[in-house]
């Protein structure tokens, strides 16, 4: 993983993929799971499930499977159709480590940013 590249990403919808990509392994990191189940959890990390379509979902777990991130089999469904379960695989922990590092770096960034404003800016400008 570039961290440049990922710092630094172009576009809205970029950075929100990425972000879903780092949100996906650090989901599969804690169990396997299939697309639905993950579309659930997802909202724990703060996604809008309303907004995030399973296209989506299901285009960015393709890229990731090709890119070797994560791997996927079919397993019989409880009832009803089989089901595509995906695993992380040990260059999905790897970027997942490394997505880590970034949002810490971030975080820090984000933070200082916050402190500034608020010295400089203060609750007074708020009103103007």
């Amino acid at each position: 993983m570039d961290h440049d590249k990922t710092f630094h990403c172009p576009g809205k919808d970029h950075r929100m993929g990425m972000f879903l990509e780092a949100s996906l392994l650090l989901l599969l990191k804690k169990q396997c799971a299939h697309g639905y189940g993950l579309m659930e959890q997802l909202e724990q990390l703060g996604f809008d499930t309303n907004e995030l379509n399973a296209s989506t979902l299901y285009r960015t777990l393709r890229k990731m499977e090709k890119s070797g991130l994560v791997i996927s089999k079919w397993e019989e469904g409880e009832g009803g159709p089989n089901r595509r379960v995906y695993e992380i695989t040990p260059q999905g922990v790897s970027d997942l480590n490394e997505w880590h590092m970034v949002f810490q770096e971030r975080k820090k960034r984000i933070q200082r940013f916050l402190e500034v404003y608020e010295k400089n800016c203060g609750l007074d400008d708020e009103a103007e």
